[in-house]
């Protein structure tokens, strides 16, 4: 069974930043969906690398965008379209 891996960038507040990837590591700890999780960090933004199951895909989804909806208040906006995060997710090919 394919995996799947999701890309999401995100672009904290300069004074949240070191909070928001405190508060990323400690939702991802917790996350039994999600089979590899890697953060990497620019001078500006956090990028959320992460393998997952497709079987429990859609519900780890939805509870990535409930954490995030408590989140946003630290994150700039890229622009009214991807708004608060650029996620990309597709099929792991091995």
């Amino acid at each position: 069974m394919t995996k799947k891996l999701s890309i999401v960038r995100f672009k904290p507040k300069p004074e949240h930043f070191d909070e928001f990837i405190a508060a990323i590591k400690e939702r991802n700890n917790g996350d039994t969906a999600m089979t590899e999780f890697k953060l990497m960090k620019t001078a500006t933004e956090v990028v959320a690398i992460g393998v997952r199951d497709p079987s429990v895909f859609d519900e780890s989804v939805q509870s990535g965008v409930e954490w995030l909806d408590q989140h946003r208040h630290m994150l700039q906006e890229y622009d009214p379209i991807n708004r608060h995060t650029i996620p990309m997710t597709g099929d792991l090919v091995k």
